[in-house]
Protein backbone atom coordinates (compact mmCIF):
# COMPACT_ATOMS: atom_id res chain seq x y z
CA UNK A 1 0.00 0.00 0.00
CA UNK A 2 1.46 3.40 -0.91
CA UNK A 3 0.64 6.84 0.43
CA UNK A 4 0.84 9.86 -1.84
CA UNK A 5 2.54 12.93 -0.43
CA UNK A 6 2.76 16.35 -2.04
CA UNK A 7 3.27 19.59 -0.11
CA UNK A 8 3.54 22.19 -2.91
CA UNK A 9 2.42 22.67 -6.54
CA UNK A 10 6.11 22.74 -7.47
CA UNK A 11 6.97 19.48 -5.72
CA UNK A 12 6.30 16.23 -7.49
CA UNK A 13 4.24 13.72 -5.51
CA UNK A 14 6.16 10.84 -4.02
CA UNK A 15 5.00 7.67 -2.32
CA UNK A 16 5.83 6.13 1.00
CA UNK A 17 5.47 2.36 1.21
CA UNK A 18 3.66 1.16 4.31
CA UNK A 19 2.95 -2.42 5.35
CA UNK A 20 -0.47 -3.77 4.48
CA UNK A 21 -2.54 -4.52 7.56
CA UNK A 22 -6.17 -5.04 8.43
CA UNK A 23 -7.70 -2.27 10.54
CA UNK A 24 -10.89 -2.65 12.53
CA UNK A 25 -13.22 0.06 11.14
CA UNK A 26 -14.50 0.75 14.66
CA UNK A 27 -10.98 1.63 15.82
CA UNK A 28 -9.89 3.51 12.70
CA UNK A 29 -9.02 7.16 13.33
CA UNK A 30 -11.13 9.73 11.53
CA UNK A 31 -8.22 12.05 10.85
CA UNK A 32 -4.72 10.89 9.97
CA UNK A 33 -1.58 12.87 9.21
CA UNK A 34 0.80 11.96 6.37
CA UNK A 35 3.77 9.91 7.56
CA UNK A 36 6.16 12.29 5.80
CA UNK A 37 5.54 15.56 3.96
CA UNK A 38 7.66 18.25 2.34
CA UNK A 39 6.01 21.65 1.92
CA UNK A 40 6.64 25.38 1.95
CA UNK A 41 6.57 26.93 5.40
CA UNK A 42 4.06 29.55 6.55
CA UNK A 43 4.11 32.15 9.36
CA UNK A 44 2.13 29.62 11.42
CA UNK A 45 5.26 27.42 11.42
CA UNK A 46 7.50 30.20 12.76
CA UNK A 47 7.52 29.13 16.42
CA UNK A 48 8.47 25.54 15.56
CA UNK A 49 11.16 26.82 13.18
CA UNK A 50 12.65 29.15 15.76
CA UNK A 51 12.68 26.53 18.51
CA UNK A 52 14.64 24.10 16.32
CA UNK A 53 17.00 26.85 15.15
CA UNK A 54 17.63 28.19 18.66
CA UNK A 55 18.47 24.76 20.05
CA UNK A 56 20.77 23.97 17.13
CA UNK A 57 22.77 27.19 16.99
CA UNK A 58 22.75 28.99 20.35
CA UNK A 59 24.48 26.10 22.13
CA UNK A 60 27.25 26.13 19.51
CA UNK A 61 27.77 29.75 18.48
CA UNK A 62 25.58 31.71 20.88
CA UNK A 63 23.74 33.24 17.92
CA UNK A 64 20.71 32.31 15.82
CA UNK A 65 21.00 32.94 12.07
CA UNK A 66 17.48 34.41 12.21
CA UNK A 67 15.52 35.99 15.04
CA UNK A 68 11.86 35.06 15.47
CA UNK A 69 10.83 38.37 13.91
CA UNK A 70 13.07 37.67 10.91
CA UNK A 71 11.64 34.17 10.54
CA UNK A 72 8.13 35.65 10.53
CA UNK A 73 9.22 38.31 8.05
CA UNK A 74 10.73 35.87 5.54
CA UNK A 75 7.90 33.35 5.84
CA UNK A 76 5.47 36.20 5.22
CA UNK A 77 7.34 37.73 2.27
CA UNK A 78 8.78 34.70 0.49
CA UNK A 79 7.35 31.40 1.77
CA UNK A 80 8.00 29.89 -1.66
CA UNK A 81 11.75 30.02 -0.87
CA UNK A 82 11.37 27.86 2.22
CA UNK A 83 10.92 24.12 2.66
CA UNK A 84 9.94 22.13 5.71
CA UNK A 85 10.04 18.39 6.36
CA UNK A 86 7.17 17.19 8.51
CA UNK A 87 6.71 13.73 10.00
CA UNK A 88 3.20 12.99 11.28
CA UNK A 89 2.55 16.72 11.35
CA UNK A 90 5.69 17.61 13.34
CA UNK A 91 8.44 19.77 11.83
CA UNK A 92 11.73 17.85 11.84
CA UNK A 93 13.91 19.92 9.48
CA UNK A 94 13.68 23.12 7.46
CA UNK A 95 15.38 25.53 5.09
CA UNK A 96 14.62 29.25 4.84
CA UNK A 97 15.72 31.38 1.91
CA UNK A 98 15.13 34.86 0.52
CA UNK A 99 15.76 36.73 -2.72
CA UNK A 100 19.01 38.60 -3.35
CA UNK A 101 20.15 40.80 -6.25
CA UNK A 102 23.93 41.11 -5.93
CA UNK A 103 26.80 38.90 -7.06
CA UNK A 104 28.02 38.34 -3.50
CA UNK A 105 26.23 38.31 -0.16
CA UNK A 106 26.63 41.33 2.12
CA UNK A 107 25.54 42.09 5.67
CA UNK A 108 22.27 43.50 4.31
CA UNK A 109 21.42 40.11 2.82
CA UNK A 110 21.00 38.72 6.33
CA UNK A 111 17.75 40.62 6.90
CA UNK A 112 16.48 41.61 3.44
CA UNK A 113 14.32 39.93 0.81
CA UNK A 114 14.62 41.28 -2.73
CA UNK A 115 11.70 39.98 -4.81
CA UNK A 116 11.83 38.84 -8.44
CA UNK A 117 15.57 38.12 -8.50
CA UNK A 118 17.48 35.16 -9.97
CA UNK A 119 19.35 34.42 -6.72
CA UNK A 120 18.13 32.81 -3.51
CA UNK A 121 20.07 33.36 -0.31
CA UNK A 122 19.81 30.28 1.91
CA UNK A 123 19.80 31.64 5.45
CA UNK A 124 19.54 28.49 7.48
CA UNK A 125 19.25 24.70 7.26
CA UNK A 126 18.44 23.06 10.58
CA UNK A 127 17.36 19.63 11.84
CA UNK A 128 15.52 18.82 15.07
CA UNK A 129 17.89 17.47 17.75
CA UNK A 130 16.09 14.11 17.90
CA UNK A 131 16.46 13.62 14.13
CA UNK A 132 20.15 14.38 13.61
CA UNK A 133 22.77 11.92 12.37
CA UNK A 134 20.10 10.32 10.17
CA UNK A 135 20.96 12.01 6.87
CA UNK A 136 17.93 14.29 7.04
CA UNK A 137 19.95 17.46 6.44
CA UNK A 138 21.39 16.22 3.17
CA UNK A 139 18.07 14.75 2.02
CA UNK A 140 16.24 18.01 2.70
CA UNK A 141 18.92 20.02 0.91
CA UNK A 142 18.68 17.69 -2.11
CA UNK A 143 14.91 18.14 -2.27
CA UNK A 144 15.23 21.90 -1.87
CA UNK A 145 17.72 22.21 -4.72
CA UNK A 146 15.44 20.11 -6.93
CA UNK A 147 12.52 22.30 -5.92
CA UNK A 148 14.42 25.49 -6.87
CA UNK A 149 14.55 24.25 -10.45
CA UNK A 150 10.76 24.63 -10.54
CA UNK A 151 10.70 28.20 -9.20
CA UNK A 152 10.41 30.55 -12.21
CA UNK A 153 13.42 32.78 -12.81
CA UNK A 154 15.78 31.29 -10.23
CA UNK A 155 19.30 30.64 -11.49
CA UNK A 156 21.50 30.14 -8.43
CA UNK A 157 21.65 29.79 -4.64
CA UNK A 158 24.13 31.45 -2.27
CA UNK A 159 24.93 30.73 1.36
CA UNK A 160 27.62 31.26 3.96
CA UNK A 161 28.95 28.56 6.26
CA UNK A 162 31.83 27.83 8.58
CA UNK A 163 34.87 26.02 7.22
CA UNK A 164 33.92 22.63 8.68
CA UNK A 165 30.65 22.64 6.70
CA UNK A 166 32.27 23.36 3.33
CA UNK A 167 32.65 19.62 2.42
CA UNK A 168 28.97 19.01 3.23
CA UNK A 169 27.84 21.70 0.80
CA UNK A 170 30.42 20.71 -1.80
CA UNK A 171 28.82 17.25 -1.89
CA UNK A 172 25.56 19.02 -2.67
CA UNK A 173 27.11 20.68 -5.72
CA UNK A 174 28.05 24.04 -4.19
CA UNK A 175 31.29 25.75 -5.18
CA UNK A 176 33.41 27.99 -2.99
CA UNK A 177 33.40 31.70 -3.84
CA UNK A 178 35.92 32.59 -1.16
CA UNK A 179 35.76 34.22 2.27
CA UNK A 180 32.53 36.04 3.00
CA UNK A 181 32.33 39.73 3.87
CA UNK A 182 29.73 38.79 6.51
CA UNK A 183 30.76 38.27 10.11
CA UNK A 184 28.61 37.34 13.10
CA UNK A 185 30.05 37.62 16.63
CA UNK A 186 33.59 37.56 15.19
CA UNK A 187 32.85 34.30 13.35
CA UNK A 188 34.22 34.04 9.81
CA UNK A 189 32.47 32.27 6.93
CA UNK A 190 33.01 30.91 3.45
CA UNK A 191 30.56 31.88 0.72
CA UNK A 192 29.20 29.03 -1.42
CA UNK A 193 27.33 29.09 -4.74
CA UNK A 194 25.07 26.53 -6.42
CA UNK A 195 23.95 26.93 -10.04
CA UNK A 196 20.34 25.78 -10.16
CA UNK A 197 20.66 24.55 -13.73
CA UNK A 198 23.61 22.34 -12.78
CA UNK A 199 23.63 18.66 -11.92
CA UNK A 200 22.05 17.83 -8.59
CA UNK A 201 24.02 15.65 -6.24
CA UNK A 202 23.00 12.07 -5.73
CA UNK A 203 24.61 11.20 -2.42
CA UNK A 204 22.02 12.28 0.11
CA UNK A 205 23.27 10.71 3.33
CA UNK A 206 26.10 12.63 4.91
CA UNK A 207 25.33 12.22 8.58
CA UNK A 208 24.10 15.80 8.91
Amino acid sequence: MAQKVCGSPFLKPFFLKTPVRVVNPLRQRRHTLPASEFRNLTPQDAISVFEIEREAFVSVSGECPLTLDEVLNFLGQCPELSLGWFEEGRLVAFIIGSGWDKERLSQEAMTQHVPDTPTVHIHVLSVHRHCRQQGKGSILLWRYLQYLRCVPGLRRALLICEDFLVPFYQKAGFKEKGPSAISVSNMQFQEMEYMVGGQAYTRRNSGC
